[in-house]
């Protein structure tokens, strides 16, 4: 696989997702999380109406769902940077398969916290039941294009708009296998892919030098965790503050 081939990046980063998946917990239950950090908030009822619905929809404050938002951000970021800088100190740099581990753990929280930032505001299941124990191209895809509004790929945010405003329309509570497809996002998701792919093996090479340097290799690593996913995660949330599934009556 030549160093300049785009279909080898995106390789690299369908791997790294892959892996992510089949870890305990990646995949976010869409109920149990809302009912969970919904209920120190409000009353059972509008509980299990954001549920059957939305946040919003539920007629949930949006002052209770940013505080909620925040929570969930704070939590992962304290939890993988703690990780992060662990991985970084000598003889801790671990492999699973080829992937690293910092690697692996950095993007199971990404992962985790994507799902979690798209159900509060508005967003259906990304999982349909038959999905959980695969992992094909259309899985890999949906998880990426959420990704790439995170870290800033170009095209990422008019796609996940186009498909927001799809399913305000429709009222889904999954989202739809093929939906890339049908909704005309296929192609921009690959291209995102590619993207991450190139961007991920230029910054992995970065850290890995960090990382020869004893003790400050693990502060290398955990402030670029800090310093990467906060950012990411508050993009991603003001992306989806402003689109139909959250803003609409």
């Amino acid at each position: 696989m030549g160093q300049n081939n785009p279909e080898g990046k995106e390789n690299v980063w369908f791997d790294i997702v892959r892996k992510v998946l089949s870890i305990p917990g990646a995949r976010v239950n869409r109920a149990l999380f809302l009912k969970d950090t919904l209920r120190p908030h409000l009353e059972e009822e509008v509980i299990i109406e954001a549920v059957e619905s939305t946040p919003k929809k539920a007629g949930i404050d949006s002052k209770i769902i940013e505080r909620v938002a925040k929570g969930s951000i704070n939590f992962h970021v304290t939890i993988c940077t703690s990780t992060s800088f662990a991985a970084g100190l000598p003889g801790s740099w671990w492999i699973v398969g080829t992937i690293p581990a910092d690697i692996t753990q950095y993007f199971f929280h990404t992962v985790v916290l994507c799902q979690k930032l798209l159900y509060l505001y508005g967003w259906p299941d990304l999982f349909d039941d038959e999905e959980i124990n695969s992992v094909d191209e259309e899985t890999l895809l949906k998880i990426t294009l959420f990704l790439g509004v995170m870290m800033g790929a170009n095209g990422a945010n008019k796609a996940v708009a186009k498909l927001a405003e799809e399913f305000a329309k429709e009222v889904v509570k999954r989202l739809p296998k093929y939906a890339l497809t049908k909704y005309a996002v296929y192609n921009i998701s690959k291209q995102i892919a590619k993207w991450i792919g190139v961007k991920l093996t230029k910054e992995t090479f970065a850290k890995q030098i960090g990382k020869a340097i004893p003790v400050l290799g693990g502060f290398i690593s955990g402030s670029i965790t800090f310093l990467t996913l906060r950012p990411m995660a508050k993009r991603l949330q003001k992306h989806l503050r402003n689109l139909p599934l959250h803003k609409i009556d």
